[in-house]
């Protein structure tokens, strides 16, 4: 029984250290969505609350007055000793006394209580401005950048995932002189700085008259890359060979034993490589900024955002929200392929 309970108390303790670490990893998303749903007021407003909140008004006499808590005892005609406080309607500012109707009284008429407006709280209430959103997709032309940015990342994803399978492929099913040599190479390649490839790669692409087109950011990706054919091989290679020879018994060709058996076996990996190079081109700033910034209607939403940035730099709400929307896609891709994805790094650190 006593050792039960200790079992008990022991995965409620990891439980909840789980949960804990898990809170603070997502308290930056979360803040994230707060802001995003602020009304304009909120953000200017020293002291407001961090959930998306606005300040009651209240009509009188054609104006919109603000709302503010304020203890009785500073008003004239309340008992000094009293400690109410009363939300009361603001209707003349001051530094040491201010003016003030009761929304509840209003035969009362105006009355001044000893109290600095500035220093007063505000009864704030839950209010979500969905309105940022559609702001953002009208600002920006959302549907556009989000077409050129779906667009730049699917092509550029068939291109790496057949180039870096049959890359992979030769690697890890074929013997030649050097093979090992040169995979030893291809991997060094990820050491290399890109900052040191910038210069040469956009002079080549500019005597082409390719600048200010996809021509430079889409056929590079038709020619592999280290990173998706180092986890394309180790996936092949935990595939047993028996495989191939007995599809070789039957006549079939190497590229035949690849699209029939190789492929069908590999989802996991696939499907990890996939995700892994869209969220890759779907945050790519630095690439479409070189080749695409004087063809604005081309531009990927990392792009748009940066320049909507700075337009809205003190509107945080804004920015919030043209980033959240942002996201959405490859959030969304990444809960529906978890299972594979998940799956197919695990495997790919395996050699069989």
């Amino acid at each position: 029984m006593n050792k039960t309970i200790k079992n008990g108390v022991s995965a409620l303790t990891v439980t909840a250290f789980v949960f804990g670490i898990l809170a603070v990893f997502l308290s930056p998303f979360a803040f994230m969505v707060f802001t995003s749903l602020k009304p304009k007021e909120q953000i200017s407003i020293v002291g407001s609350p961090i959930w998306p909140a606005a300040q009651p008004k209240y009509e009188h006499n054609g104006e919109q007055l603000d709302v503010f808590t304020v203890p009785l005892n500073k008003c004239a005609g309340h008992d000094p000793a009293s400690t109410i406080s009363k939300s009361l309607a603001l209707t003349k500012k001051g530094r040491q006394e201010s003016t003030f109707i009761d929304p509840d009284d209003l035969a009362k008429g105006e009355f001044t209580c000893t109290v600095s407006w500035r220093a007063l709280d505000r009864p704030w209430k839950l209010f979500l401005a969905w309105s940022n959103y559609a702001e953002v997709w009208n600002t920006i032309d959302f549907l556009r950048l989000i077409g050129n940015t779906v667009f730049y990342a699917l092509v550029t994803m068939i291109g790496t995932v057949i180039s870096c399978i049959l890359v992979a492929y030769g690697f890890a099913r074929f013997r030649f002189p050097g093979r090992d040599t040169l995979f030893i190479i291809l991997i060094a390649t990820l050491f290399l700085p890109g900052a040191v490839t910038i210069i040469p790669t956009y002079s080549f692409w500019q005597k082409l008259g390719l600048v200010g087109t996809w021509y430079p950011l889409i056929i590079p990706h038709f020619f592999a890359n280290a990173y998706n054919v180092f986890l394309f091989r180790q996936y092949f290679l935990t595939l047993p060979r028996e495989l191939d020879e007995s599809a070789m018994m039957d006549g079939a060709g190497p590229l035949r034993i690849l699209w029939s058996l190789i492929i069908p076996q590999s989802y996991p990996v696939i499907i990890a490589v996939v995700v892994f190079h869209i969220v890759f081109a779907w945050n790519d700033y630095f690439g479409p900024l070189i080749y695409l910034s004087t063809a604005k209607d081309n531009w990927p939403i990392s792009v748009a955002l940066s320049t909507f940035n700075g337009i809205y730099g003190k509107q945080p709400q804004m920015i919030q929200a043209g980033s959240l929307m942002a996201i959405v896609l490859p959030v969304i891709l990444f809960l529906i392929a978890q299972r594979f994805f998940v799956q197919g790094i695990v495997i790919t650190g395996v050699e069989k």
